[in-house]
């Protein structure tokens, strides 16, 4: 893994759909889209609550439906959520100024629980293999100091992070997908997995990981990369805690 220069502006091309708003050079949603996002995004919340934090990392959506139609506390997914969540899994963003590669065409994606395997006081999964054999090394060559932040994403997982992500920018497209990848484009989904430095909370999703010794020895090994650097090609922010799995 290259060390990149760290005060270059990622630099975003977004073109527009006409279905949608363009204010200021961002894609907005429409307010009865948006008013969808809301209730959707806190149907998602309510369903995390329910089956755990682990497990709704890898639950279907096919899963999401039934316990949304089965358990009052979650409550069934309404025509409009559904078709927005099929809408945001299935259009292509490019419009929104992320030009990422597909990981995922399957919406009811299954993760095999004997596929992964589950990291001790974190509340995370890791795919057997390559995956699992990396964080263990990063451990061994960083220090105990790292920490795995989040592995394995299957798209409900994903469908949830982006969802909250557009809710919290008003219904900015262009701005969540900066920050979030859309659910079928996520390489957590596959195969990489965010580390941090222990004890930091949130800084370990901002540009100051970057400045830290962990950071620092993890660009010098060779057996992993950095799936978002500075101006990459895909449109995302700079992910210094991203690892990618080569």
């Amino acid at each position: 893994m290259n060390r990149r220069n760290f005060l270059t502006c990622v630099v975003l091309a977004p073109t527009f759909s006409t279905a949608l708003m363009v204010e200021d050079s961002n894609v907005y949603l429409s307010p009865d889209e948006f008013t969808t996002i809301s209730t959707l995004n806190s149907r998602l919340k309510r369903l995390k609550r329910f089956v755990g934090f682990a497990n709704f990392n890898l639950i279907s959506y096919n899963q999401a439906l039934y316990y949304g139609r089965n358990y009052q506390k979650i409550g069934a997914f309404t025509k409009k959520e559904i078709a927005m969540m099929e809408r945001l899994f299935d259009e292509n963003p490019n419009d929104y100024g992320f030009f990422g590669k597909r990981t995922c065409m399957n919406i009811d994606n299954r993760v095999s629980r004997k596929d992964v395997k589950k990291i001790p006081h974190t509340g995370h999964y890791l795919y057997k293999g390559k995956a699992e054999q990396d964080y263990k090394k990063i451990i061994s060559d960083v220090g105990d100091s790292i920490i795995l932040t989040s592995g394995v994403r299957n798209v409900v997982k994903q469908m949830s992070l982006y969802v909250n992500k557009i809710y919290n920018c008003g219904g900015n497209m262009s701005k969540a997908t900066i920050s979030i990848a859309p659910p079928a484009y996520s390489y957590h989904t596959i195969s990489d997995f965010d580390v941090g430095r222990k004890g930091w909370g949130y800084k370990n999703f901002t540009s100051d990981f970057a400045l830290t010794s962990e950071f620092e020895q993890m660009t010098k090994l060779d057996y992993i990369g950095m799936r978002y650097t500075m101006n990459n090609r895909d449109g995302v922010r700079f992910e210094p805690w991203h690892v990618e799995v080569i």
